[in-house]
């Protein structure tokens, strides 16, 4: 049995120390200042002693895993869909996957009930709940050949369980993807820097992908500094682009985004992963890790203050401006995937299992990058709670709350209990040289106005404009990247459901078949993107209010399917693991699914909305949002829509966990009855570390293969 040395024994507990400060300081200040950086302190300090100590119990104790068992990358290599690709590209692939709007937009919106609330679940989540989910997913998945979330359920839980979960995996999917690419838009639209910025990553790409498989094999290092290099070119050209006479070409109106975007998506699913997607992703991580630890020290060397309360009074009434409804449980909803997030259980399940080189990576991958998405939260946290509240207020506030100039926005920030001058309204909006920051609902513009104030004071307090158009664009790249490889694991889900019914469908690398799945995808995504561009009632837009909440359940079916698996493969005493935080999960959505069906408060319950819309259209009045009776009656639709889908998600949802659940005490009674979907055991002949840096025991053991390979090559045949 190890024992641990002298020296680890000191770093870990300083580590911990750091940790344990930042929660004392966060958690007991009351009516004093506060630095971000304790925030920033408790979040690092709690990921390392997680990521070090709970993941590892994780990996060794409950999963075993096995560095000498063959992965489905190395077992089934063709080339298109599984490919045995580095663990440090593989890491910014799935990362890049993952890290859509969540992580940026929702931890903003949640700040609305104070920054305390949201800190102490996205740290918490994460450790107990989201990165779990995502590893053991992780894990079930590539010992099953890389089958998909909903695949597995209708194995191992059963057809009539396993078939609720495809059907509600799939069509949250669809949303997910259809609300991604409705940010994306907003964000790059008449954004000629954004837009030349993002369209020269797909090239740069290319180039590293074939780079890696033909002209350089293996030399990571390399290709990463040379990405890295021409990143960084496309940004600066990026402004360049936007302040000569090309800047006309890259502004393009949101409809030909639309068309771009569903295009790229197409291709982006049917091409090679090694090709575009993996160093795309792999490209864009940079970008992210890169803007982020930047936003950290930042942070350290800035020390700005949070000003928004720890926690504020609409946590307890409900009636916040920016969404409504109480603490419990939709900060819970709002905040989704930097915390806990259904959404990467499909990545977990799609992309990333079909790529692992070796079992014993899933950790750095499954759990390490949740740990990674969830300090993107804590910073989005920090930038939304650094501002002044006023701005904050005025700024994530709908249009028909504070009115439309900054007069009236004033009085209404006034009436929510804080203050903010017309003048300062304006001057905020100058600094970043924009025309108003009213009503710039959504949460990116406020992320971006943060990250402007961070920077600009690392910068001498100049450039706020620059840092601010710098952060949209920004926001944009990190949100493309989970579109790209969402469209490619939308397309395995489908295969995965048709090949029940059409076998063919099954082999995922067919060609007919990724054709086909990959068209139907993006042409559903792609309809309601349209739809909600060109309607700011239709579409897309009309499904966003459930956005929220069908992520949430789906992490539900995802646990389910995790905690089933760990029973049936006999680490029943191991089950609390993820059946702990599917209880939680399952309590919070469906409480929120509930409300948001039957709340008598007509700005949480869909239904209760409907009903005096409907009325107001009988009486023949017209209510905000609505500017037109046309408007109303799409109201009223939405409404109904909405509500009708959130008791039929929630109803699907409950029909898995009963279902998962009544496997699980057959099992116990009767284990011989039980049976599993596991692959069968192949001998691995790949030798690849587990961490992104070798230990000397993997060093050797690499050597050793490289000697063992060259000596194969000079025998003669």
């Amino acid at each position: 049995m190890r024992t641990a040395n002298p020296r680890s024994i000191v770093i870990w507990t300083l580590v911990a120390l750091v940790g344990a400060a930042g929660w004392a300081v966060l958690a007991l200040s009351r009516d004093e200042e506060v630095s971000a950086a304790w925030m920033v302190a408790a979040a690092l300090g709690s990921y390392a002693i997680a990521y070090r100590f709970y993941s590892k119990f994780i990996v060794d104790r409950v999963l075993k895993v096995d560095k000498n068992r063959a992965t489905p990358a190395e077992r089934l290599d063709n080339g298109i869909d599984f490919h045995p690709t580095d663990r440090r590209v593989l890491l910014g692939h799935h990362f890049a996957a993952i890290a859509g709007a969540g992580p940026l937009v929702g931890p903003v919106l949640a700040a609305q009930m104070g920054y305390l609330p949201g800190t102490i679940w996205i740290i918490v989540g994460v450790i107990f709940a989201g990165a779990v989910q995502d590893m053991v997913v992780l894990f079930f998945s590539t010992r099953r050949d890389g089958k998909s979330l909903g695949q597995m359920a209708r194995e191992e839980i059963g057809p009539f369980g396993g078939a609720a979960a495809l059907l509600a995996a799939f069509a949250i999917m669809i949303i997910l993807l259809g609300v991604l690419a409705l940010v994306v838009v907003n964000a790059l639209a008449d954004s000629p820097w954004g837009t030349f910025s993002i369209a020269m990553t797909i090239p740069i790409a290319l180039f590293m992908g074939f780079y890696l498989r033909i002209l350089r094999p293996g030399r990571v290092s390399e290709v990463s500094l040379i990405g890295i290099t021409l990143l960084l070119l496309a940004l600066v050209a990026g402004r360049w682009v936007a302040e000569s006479s090309l800047a006309d070409t890259f502004t393009l109106a949101p409809s030909t985004l639309v068309i771009w975007l569903v295009a790229y998506g197409f291709i982006a699913s049917i091409l090679p992963v090694w090709m575009l997607l993996a160093p795309r992703d792999y490209l864009s991580t940079f970008m992210k890790i890169g803007t982020i630890l930047l936003l950290a020290i930042g942070v350290v060397v800035t020390l700005p203050t949070l000003k928004m309360d720890p926690v504020t009074d609409f946590a307890s009434r409900g009636d916040g401006p920016v969404f409504a409804g109480s603490l419990f449980p939709f900060v819970f909803i709002t905040i989704a995937c930097g915390a806990l997030s259904g959404f990467h259980a499909l990545i977990s399940s799609g992309t990333t299992p079909k790529m692992v080189q070796k079992e014993t990576q899933i950790r750095m991958i499954g759990y390490g990058s949740m740990l990674m998405e969830s300090a993107v939260a804590v910073m989005a946290l920090v930038a939304a709670s650094i501002i002044d509240p006023g701005l904050y207020f005025a700024m994530n506030a709908p249009a028909g709350v504070i009115g439309d100039n900054v007069q009236a926005a004033s009085q209404a920030v006034a009436g929510f209990g804080y203050s903010i001058s017309p003048e300062d309204l304006a001057q905020a909006a100058k600094n970043v040289e924009e025309s108003s920051l009213l009503s710039r609902t959504g949460g990116a513009p406020t992320l971006a106005v943060g990250v402007s104030e961070i920077f600009s004071k690392v910068t001498g307090g100049s450039m706020k404009a620059f840092w601010y158009h710098f952060a949209i664009m920004f926001e944009a790249l990190f949100i493309l990247t989970a579109l790209d490889a969402g469209t490619r694991v939308g397309r395995f889900m489908l295969q995965d459901m048709l090949g029940n019914v059409y076998k063919p469908f099954k082999r995922v690398s067919w060609k007919p078949g990724l054709i086909i799945t990959s068209a139907v995808v993006t042409g559903l995504w792609g309809y309601f993107l349209w739809v909600g561009v060109h309607e700011p009632l239709g579409g897309i837009n009309q499904l966003f209010p459930i956005f929220g909440i069908s992520n949430q359940l789906l992490a539900a079916v995802a646990l389910a399917v995790c905690t089933t698996l760990l029973v049936k493969s006999g680490r029943l005493k191991w089950a609390w693991i993820t059946g702990v935080p599917l209880v939680w999960d399952a309590t919070v959505t469906l409480t929120a699914s509930w409300q948001k069906v039957f709340s008598s408060d007509p700005r949480v319950g869909f239904f209760k909305q409907r009903s005096i819309y409907q009325d107001a259209i009988d009486d023949g009045k017209i209510l905000p949002p609505a500017k037109s009776m046309d408007d109303m009656h799409t109201v009223v639709t939405n409404s109904t829509v909405d509500g009708v889908l959130s008791a039929a998600l929630a109803l699907l949802i409950v029909v898995v966990i009963a279902d998962a659940a009544r496997i699980c005490v057959k099992h116990v009674r009767d284990p011989r009855s039980s049976r599993l979907s596991e692959a069968e055991y192949v001998e691995s002949k790949l030798t690849a570390p587990a961490g992104l840096i070798a230990t000397p025991q993997e060093k050797a053991e690499l050597a050793a293969a490289k000697t063992e390979a060259s000596d194969d090559a000079q025998v003669p045949s």
